[in-house]
Protein backbone atom coordinates (compact mmCIF):
# COMPACT_ATOMS: atom_id res chain seq x y z
CA UNK A 1 0.00 0.00 0.00
CA UNK A 2 1.66 3.51 -0.92
CA UNK A 3 2.52 5.58 2.65
CA UNK A 4 2.01 8.75 3.23
CA UNK A 5 5.52 9.67 2.74
CA UNK A 6 5.91 8.71 -0.97
CA UNK A 7 2.18 10.94 -1.77
CA UNK A 8 4.19 13.97 0.05
CA UNK A 9 7.09 13.53 -1.86
CA UNK A 10 5.94 12.74 -5.00
CA UNK A 11 3.67 15.78 -4.66
CA UNK A 12 7.01 17.69 -3.98
CA UNK A 13 8.85 16.62 -7.02
CA UNK A 14 5.88 17.37 -9.82
CA UNK A 15 3.33 19.30 -8.69
CA UNK A 16 3.38 23.70 -9.00
CA UNK A 17 3.89 24.05 -5.02
CA UNK A 18 0.86 26.29 -4.58
CA UNK A 19 -0.45 24.76 -1.76
CA UNK A 20 0.51 24.61 1.93
CA UNK A 21 -1.32 21.37 2.27
CA UNK A 22 -1.65 19.52 6.09
CA UNK A 23 0.12 16.37 6.49
CA UNK A 24 -2.51 14.02 6.02
CA UNK A 25 -3.76 11.68 3.22
CA UNK A 26 -7.45 10.68 3.07
CA UNK A 27 -8.24 7.63 1.34
CA UNK A 28 -12.38 6.88 1.65
CA UNK A 29 -15.17 8.51 3.39
CA UNK A 30 -18.21 7.75 4.86
CA UNK A 31 -21.01 10.14 5.80
CA UNK A 32 -19.62 13.18 7.81
CA UNK A 33 -16.02 10.68 8.61
CA UNK A 34 -13.13 10.53 6.38
CA UNK A 35 -10.67 8.04 6.91
CA UNK A 36 -6.67 8.37 6.31
CA UNK A 37 -4.86 5.93 4.95
CA UNK A 38 -3.98 4.04 7.82
CA UNK A 39 -7.68 3.95 8.32
CA UNK A 40 -8.31 6.36 11.30
CA UNK A 41 -11.22 8.57 10.76
CA UNK A 42 -11.80 12.31 11.10
CA UNK A 43 -15.09 14.03 11.68
CA UNK A 44 -15.46 16.26 9.01
CA UNK A 45 -16.43 20.20 9.51
CA UNK A 46 -15.07 21.47 6.42
CA UNK A 47 -16.38 19.34 3.45
CA UNK A 48 -14.65 20.18 0.92
CA UNK A 49 -14.68 23.74 1.65
CA UNK A 50 -18.12 23.81 1.20
CA UNK A 51 -18.46 20.87 -1.62
CA UNK A 52 -19.23 18.03 0.32
CA UNK A 53 -22.71 19.17 1.12
CA UNK A 54 -24.28 15.59 1.11
CA UNK A 55 -21.01 14.47 3.00
CA UNK A 56 -19.28 11.86 1.43
CA UNK A 57 -20.00 8.33 -0.55
CA UNK A 58 -23.81 9.74 -0.44
CA UNK A 59 -25.81 6.02 -1.65
CA UNK A 60 -27.65 7.79 -4.23
CA UNK A 61 -25.17 10.15 -5.44
CA UNK A 62 -22.84 7.22 -5.89
CA UNK A 63 -25.70 5.54 -7.69
CA UNK A 64 -26.48 8.60 -10.07
CA UNK A 65 -23.03 8.75 -11.06
CA UNK A 66 -22.42 4.91 -11.75
CA UNK A 67 -25.47 4.96 -13.76
CA UNK A 68 -25.09 8.02 -15.61
CA UNK A 69 -21.43 7.12 -16.40
CA UNK A 70 -22.11 4.04 -17.69
CA UNK A 71 -24.66 5.89 -20.36
CA UNK A 72 -22.56 9.13 -21.23
CA UNK A 73 -20.27 10.91 -19.29
CA UNK A 74 -19.52 14.23 -21.34
CA UNK A 75 -21.81 15.79 -24.28
CA UNK A 76 -20.64 18.57 -26.13
CA UNK A 77 -22.64 22.02 -25.90
CA UNK A 78 -23.30 21.23 -29.82
CA UNK A 79 -25.34 18.90 -28.85
CA UNK A 80 -28.59 18.69 -26.27
CA UNK A 81 -28.54 16.55 -23.31
CA UNK A 82 -31.29 15.78 -21.62
CA UNK A 83 -30.03 16.89 -17.90
CA UNK A 84 -29.18 19.97 -18.76
CA UNK A 85 -32.52 21.95 -19.44
CA UNK A 86 -34.29 20.04 -16.24
CA UNK A 87 -31.31 21.91 -14.24
CA UNK A 88 -32.15 24.88 -15.52
CA UNK A 89 -35.63 24.66 -14.70
CA UNK A 90 -35.39 23.46 -11.25
CA UNK A 91 -33.01 26.31 -10.31
CA UNK A 92 -34.90 28.75 -11.92
CA UNK A 93 -38.16 27.84 -10.23
CA UNK A 94 -35.75 27.73 -7.00
CA UNK A 95 -34.60 31.08 -7.02
CA UNK A 96 -37.49 33.24 -9.06
CA UNK A 97 -34.76 34.07 -11.70
CA UNK A 98 -35.44 33.41 -15.70
CA UNK A 99 -32.55 32.07 -17.20
CA UNK A 100 -29.21 29.66 -16.29
CA UNK A 101 -25.65 29.33 -17.65
CA UNK A 102 -23.47 26.09 -16.59
CA UNK A 103 -19.76 26.40 -16.46
CA UNK A 104 -17.33 24.05 -14.48
CA UNK A 105 -16.96 26.47 -11.29
CA UNK A 106 -17.33 29.17 -9.59
CA UNK A 107 -15.03 31.64 -10.34
CA UNK A 108 -16.42 30.94 -13.91
CA UNK A 109 -19.79 31.69 -12.44
CA UNK A 110 -18.52 34.84 -11.91
CA UNK A 111 -17.02 35.77 -14.99
CA UNK A 112 -19.83 35.04 -17.12
CA UNK A 113 -21.84 37.30 -14.53
CA UNK A 114 -19.73 40.22 -14.84
CA UNK A 115 -19.35 39.63 -19.33
CA UNK A 116 -23.55 39.19 -18.24
CA UNK A 117 -23.61 42.46 -16.70
CA UNK A 118 -21.05 44.62 -19.32
CA UNK A 119 -23.04 43.36 -22.13
CA UNK A 120 -26.34 44.53 -20.41
CA UNK A 121 -24.72 47.60 -19.63
CA UNK A 122 -23.35 48.61 -23.17
CA UNK A 123 -26.80 47.89 -24.59
CA UNK A 124 -28.80 50.70 -22.29
CA UNK A 125 -25.91 53.04 -21.17
CA UNK A 126 -22.88 52.80 -23.99
CA UNK A 127 -19.47 51.55 -23.50
CA UNK A 128 -18.49 54.20 -20.85
CA UNK A 129 -21.27 52.27 -18.54
CA UNK A 130 -18.74 49.34 -17.94
CA UNK A 131 -18.01 50.11 -14.38
CA UNK A 132 -18.08 47.52 -11.59
CA UNK A 133 -18.61 48.01 -7.94
CA UNK A 134 -17.00 45.57 -5.22
CA UNK A 135 -16.62 45.44 -1.55
CA UNK A 136 -13.11 45.40 0.49
CA UNK A 137 -12.53 41.70 1.84
CA UNK A 138 -14.60 40.14 -0.56
CA UNK A 139 -13.03 37.36 -2.30
CA UNK A 140 -14.59 36.02 -5.93
CA UNK A 141 -11.94 33.92 -7.13
CA UNK A 142 -8.37 33.28 -9.04
CA UNK A 143 -8.96 34.62 -12.46
CA UNK A 144 -8.56 37.63 -13.90
CA UNK A 145 -12.11 38.93 -13.31
CA UNK A 146 -12.54 37.77 -10.66
CA UNK A 147 -9.70 38.35 -8.81
CA UNK A 148 -9.84 41.83 -10.06
CA UNK A 149 -13.15 41.76 -8.11
CA UNK A 150 -11.56 40.32 -4.89
CA UNK A 151 -10.91 43.21 -2.04
CA UNK A 152 -7.63 41.58 -0.70
CA UNK A 153 -4.33 42.59 -1.70
CA UNK A 154 -2.66 39.09 -1.00
CA UNK A 155 -4.74 37.38 -3.78
CA UNK A 156 -4.20 40.59 -5.99
CA UNK A 157 -0.70 41.10 -5.70
CA UNK A 158 1.90 39.96 -8.60
CA UNK A 159 -1.03 39.48 -11.29
CA UNK A 160 -1.22 43.86 -11.59
CA UNK A 161 -2.47 45.05 -13.94
CA UNK A 162 -6.17 43.24 -13.24
CA UNK A 163 -9.28 44.87 -14.85
CA UNK A 164 -9.97 48.57 -14.95
CA UNK A 165 -12.55 50.32 -13.74
CA UNK A 166 -13.17 48.53 -10.29
CA UNK A 167 -14.30 50.78 -7.24
CA UNK A 168 -14.50 49.28 -4.00
CA UNK A 169 -16.33 50.04 -0.65
CA UNK A 170 -16.55 48.98 2.70
CA UNK A 171 -18.93 46.35 3.78
CA UNK A 172 -22.14 48.12 5.29
CA UNK A 173 -20.69 51.53 4.56
CA UNK A 174 -23.89 52.71 3.16
CA UNK A 175 -22.56 55.92 2.27
CA UNK A 176 -19.91 55.14 0.45
CA UNK A 177 -21.94 52.72 -1.58
CA UNK A 178 -24.03 55.68 -2.88
CA UNK A 179 -20.84 57.59 -3.18
CA UNK A 180 -19.48 54.81 -6.08
CA UNK A 181 -22.38 53.72 -7.84
CA UNK A 182 -23.19 56.03 -10.69
CA UNK A 183 -24.91 55.78 -14.10
CA UNK A 184 -21.66 54.13 -15.66
CA UNK A 185 -21.65 51.36 -13.03
CA UNK A 186 -22.88 48.28 -14.81
CA UNK A 187 -22.77 45.81 -11.49
CA UNK A 188 -22.74 45.93 -7.39
CA UNK A 189 -20.77 42.49 -6.95
CA UNK A 190 -21.01 41.12 -3.53
CA UNK A 191 -20.68 37.97 -1.35
CA UNK A 192 -23.88 38.50 1.28
CA UNK A 193 -21.94 36.36 3.71
CA UNK A 194 -17.88 36.83 3.10
CA UNK A 195 -16.46 33.54 2.76
CA UNK A 196 -12.89 33.43 2.67
CA UNK A 197 -12.84 36.95 3.99
CA UNK A 198 -13.64 35.54 7.56
CA UNK A 199 -17.45 34.43 7.63
CA UNK A 200 -18.58 38.49 7.70
CA UNK A 201 -22.77 38.89 7.04
CA UNK A 202 -23.51 42.02 4.76
CA UNK A 203 -26.43 43.61 6.89
CA UNK A 204 -30.18 43.70 5.52
CA UNK A 205 -30.38 47.41 5.54
CA UNK A 206 -27.07 47.31 3.19
CA UNK A 207 -28.07 44.96 0.81
CA UNK A 208 -31.56 46.92 0.49
CA UNK A 209 -29.14 49.87 0.07
CA UNK A 210 -27.41 47.59 -2.80
CA UNK A 211 -30.43 46.94 -4.89
CA UNK A 212 -31.83 50.61 -4.62
CA UNK A 213 -28.82 51.83 -6.14
CA UNK A 214 -28.70 49.47 -8.77
CA UNK A 215 -32.43 49.81 -9.38
CA UNK A 216 -31.30 53.72 -9.82
CA UNK A 217 -28.37 53.46 -12.05
CA UNK A 218 -29.78 50.76 -14.21
CA UNK A 219 -27.15 48.45 -12.62
CA UNK A 220 -26.79 44.85 -12.89
CA UNK A 221 -26.72 43.69 -9.17
CA UNK A 222 -24.93 40.03 -8.98
CA UNK A 223 -24.66 37.89 -5.34
CA UNK A 224 -21.53 35.69 -5.35
CA UNK A 225 -23.33 32.50 -3.17
CA UNK A 226 -20.89 30.13 -4.61
CA UNK A 227 -20.08 29.16 -0.54
CA UNK A 228 -23.10 30.83 0.95
CA UNK A 229 -25.89 29.45 -1.01
CA UNK A 230 -27.47 26.44 -2.10
CA UNK A 231 -28.43 25.18 1.45
CA UNK A 232 -25.66 26.58 3.65
CA UNK A 233 -27.64 29.08 5.38
CA UNK A 234 -31.03 27.09 6.24
CA UNK A 235 -32.45 28.49 3.09
CA UNK A 236 -31.50 27.31 -0.97
CA UNK A 237 -30.58 30.66 -1.51
CA UNK A 238 -28.52 33.18 0.72
CA UNK A 239 -30.49 36.13 -0.64
CA UNK A 240 -33.45 34.59 0.38
CA UNK A 241 -32.06 34.42 4.04
CA UNK A 242 -31.41 38.49 3.70
CA UNK A 243 -34.87 38.68 1.45
CA UNK A 244 -33.43 41.28 -1.26
CA UNK A 245 -32.97 39.70 -4.82
CA UNK A 246 -30.35 39.96 -7.20
CA UNK A 247 -30.44 40.49 -10.97
CA UNK A 248 -27.88 37.45 -11.40
CA UNK A 249 -26.62 35.16 -8.83
CA UNK A 250 -23.30 32.81 -9.39
CA UNK A 251 -23.53 29.01 -7.73
CA UNK A 252 -21.21 26.01 -7.65
CA UNK A 253 -19.34 24.56 -4.74
CA UNK A 254 -22.27 21.89 -3.46
CA UNK A 255 -24.26 22.00 -6.33
CA UNK A 256 -22.85 18.57 -8.23
CA UNK A 257 -21.78 16.87 -5.01
CA UNK A 258 -18.21 16.87 -6.14
CA UNK A 259 -18.61 17.23 -9.38
CA UNK A 260 -17.12 20.43 -11.00
CA UNK A 261 -19.83 22.35 -11.61
CA UNK A 262 -21.11 25.97 -11.58
CA UNK A 263 -23.75 28.33 -12.75
CA UNK A 264 -24.82 31.57 -12.74
CA UNK A 265 -28.68 32.62 -12.69
CA UNK A 266 -29.83 35.62 -14.50
CA UNK A 267 -33.44 37.65 -14.79
CA UNK A 268 -34.77 38.07 -18.30
CA UNK A 269 -33.80 41.51 -18.45
CA UNK A 270 -29.52 41.00 -18.21
CA UNK A 271 -29.65 37.38 -19.47
CA UNK A 272 -31.69 38.53 -23.34
CA UNK A 273 -28.43 41.44 -23.26
CA UNK A 274 -26.34 38.22 -24.61
CA UNK A 275 -26.29 36.26 -27.61
CA UNK A 276 -25.37 32.67 -29.67
CA UNK A 277 -21.62 32.79 -29.85
CA UNK A 278 -20.78 35.75 -26.90
CA UNK A 279 -19.92 32.96 -23.97
CA UNK A 280 -19.38 29.21 -24.09
CA UNK A 281 -17.69 26.34 -22.26
CA UNK A 282 -16.59 22.94 -23.20
CA UNK A 283 -17.42 21.05 -20.04
CA UNK A 284 -19.82 23.42 -18.12
CA UNK A 285 -23.77 21.67 -18.31
CA UNK A 286 -22.07 17.98 -19.18
CA UNK A 287 -24.74 15.18 -18.35
CA UNK A 288 -22.98 13.99 -15.57
CA UNK A 289 -22.93 16.70 -13.95
CA UNK A 290 -25.96 18.15 -14.35
CA UNK A 291 -27.96 14.33 -13.50
CA UNK A 292 -25.75 14.91 -10.30
CA UNK A 293 -27.09 18.00 -9.10
CA UNK A 294 -30.80 17.23 -9.82
CA UNK A 295 -30.31 14.44 -7.69
CA UNK A 296 -28.54 16.66 -5.10
CA UNK A 297 -31.26 19.04 -5.33
CA UNK A 298 -33.74 15.91 -4.56
CA UNK A 299 -32.28 14.66 -1.38
CA UNK A 300 -32.26 18.38 0.13
CA UNK A 301 -36.20 18.80 -0.49
CA UNK A 302 -37.05 14.79 0.31
CA UNK A 303 -34.72 14.62 3.36
CA UNK A 304 -35.02 17.96 4.68
CA UNK A 305 -31.73 18.92 5.04
CA UNK A 306 -32.51 22.63 4.85
CA UNK A 307 -34.39 22.18 7.99
CA UNK A 308 -31.13 20.33 9.74
CA UNK A 309 -28.79 22.90 8.80
CA UNK A 310 -31.22 25.61 10.55
CA UNK A 311 -31.55 23.60 13.93
CA UNK A 312 -28.00 22.18 13.96
CA UNK A 313 -26.63 25.25 12.85
CA UNK A 314 -28.50 26.64 15.88
CA UNK A 315 -27.26 24.02 18.19
CA UNK A 316 -23.62 24.60 16.57
CA UNK A 317 -23.73 28.66 17.08
CA UNK A 318 -25.23 28.11 20.53
CA UNK A 319 -22.19 25.90 21.81
CA UNK A 320 -19.46 28.31 19.87
CA UNK A 321 -21.11 31.21 22.17
CA UNK A 322 -20.36 29.67 25.00
CA UNK A 323 -16.58 28.71 24.18
CA UNK A 324 -16.49 32.50 23.75
CA UNK A 325 -17.73 33.15 27.37
CA UNK A 326 -15.81 30.83 28.76
CA UNK A 327 -12.33 30.74 26.67
CA UNK A 328 -10.04 33.51 26.27
CA UNK A 329 -8.90 32.98 23.44
CA UNK A 330 -12.02 33.36 21.97
CA UNK A 331 -13.71 36.30 20.94
CA UNK A 332 -16.81 36.45 18.65
CA UNK A 333 -18.73 33.95 16.50
CA UNK A 334 -19.98 34.95 12.80
CA UNK A 335 -22.55 33.52 10.51
CA UNK A 336 -25.34 31.03 10.59
CA UNK A 337 -26.67 27.68 9.66
CA UNK A 338 -23.25 25.88 8.55
CA UNK A 339 -21.29 28.75 7.21
CA UNK A 340 -19.76 29.83 10.60
CA UNK A 341 -17.08 31.12 12.33
CA UNK A 342 -14.90 31.64 15.57
CA UNK A 343 -12.95 34.87 15.91
CA UNK A 344 -9.95 34.14 18.01
CA UNK A 345 -6.62 36.40 19.29
CA UNK A 346 -4.69 33.56 18.69
CA UNK A 347 -3.36 32.19 15.49
CA UNK A 348 -5.89 29.56 14.07
CA UNK A 349 -4.03 27.21 11.95
CA UNK A 350 -2.07 25.53 14.94
CA UNK A 351 -5.23 24.68 16.67
CA UNK A 352 -6.23 23.13 13.44
CA UNK A 353 -3.32 21.54 13.04
CA UNK A 354 -3.59 20.10 16.50
CA UNK A 355 -7.43 19.39 16.21
CA UNK A 356 -6.40 16.84 13.19
CA UNK A 357 -4.49 14.97 15.81
CA UNK A 358 -7.33 14.75 17.85
CA UNK A 359 -9.26 13.27 14.79
CA UNK A 360 -11.87 16.20 13.83
CA UNK A 361 -11.46 18.38 10.89
CA UNK A 362 -11.58 22.48 10.83
CA UNK A 363 -10.71 24.90 8.56
CA UNK A 364 -8.85 28.71 9.35
CA UNK A 365 -9.29 31.32 7.03
CA UNK A 366 -7.92 35.00 7.79
CA UNK A 367 -5.72 34.39 10.19
CA UNK A 368 -7.43 34.17 13.24
CA UNK A 369 -11.09 32.83 12.14
CA UNK A 370 -11.98 29.14 12.85
CA UNK A 371 -14.41 28.18 9.42
CA UNK A 372 -17.00 25.92 10.07
CA UNK A 373 -18.41 24.21 6.94
CA UNK A 374 -19.92 20.94 7.86
CA UNK A 375 -21.83 18.68 5.80
CA UNK A 376 -25.57 19.02 5.68
CA UNK A 377 -26.24 15.88 7.15
CA UNK A 378 -24.17 16.90 10.77
CA UNK A 379 -25.83 16.11 13.96
CA UNK A 380 -26.05 17.47 17.48
CA UNK A 381 -23.80 14.42 18.38
CA UNK A 382 -20.76 15.57 15.92
CA UNK A 383 -21.13 19.10 17.24
CA UNK A 384 -20.38 17.84 20.68
CA UNK A 385 -17.83 15.73 19.71
CA UNK A 386 -15.88 18.98 17.56
CA UNK A 387 -16.63 21.42 20.70
CA UNK A 388 -15.18 19.28 22.93
CA UNK A 389 -12.00 18.93 21.22
CA UNK A 390 -12.02 22.48 20.48
CA UNK A 391 -12.32 23.39 24.28
CA UNK A 392 -9.34 20.84 25.12
CA UNK A 393 -7.26 23.01 22.86
CA UNK A 394 -7.94 26.33 23.39
CA UNK A 395 -6.97 25.62 27.02
CA UNK A 396 -7.17 28.60 29.61
CA UNK A 397 -10.52 29.75 30.63
CA UNK A 398 -11.83 33.56 31.37
CA UNK A 399 -11.75 34.28 35.11
CA UNK A 400 -15.26 34.16 36.45
CA UNK A 401 -15.19 38.21 36.79
CA UNK A 402 -14.81 38.59 33.13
Amino acid sequence: MITFDEIADRERRFLIQTYNRYPVAFGRGKGVFLYDLAGKRYLDFVAGLGVNALGHAHPRIVKAIREQAACVIHLSNLYYNEYQGQLAERLCNLSGLQRAFFSNSGTEAIEGSIKLARLAGHKTGGEAKCQLVALQGSYHGRTFGSMSLTGQEKYRKGFEPLLDEVNFVQRNHISQLRAAVNDNTCAIVLEPIFGEGGILECSIEFLRECRAAADRHHAALIFDEIQCGLGRTGAIFAFKTFGVVPDIVAIAKPIAAGIPLGAFLAREEFASAISVGQHGTTFGGGPLACRVALEYLAILEEDKLLENVARVGGYLQQELKTITEKYAAAKEIRGRGFIQGLVLDIPARPIVELALAEGVLFNSTQDTVLRFLPPFLLQEKHVDKGIRVLKKLLGKKRRASK
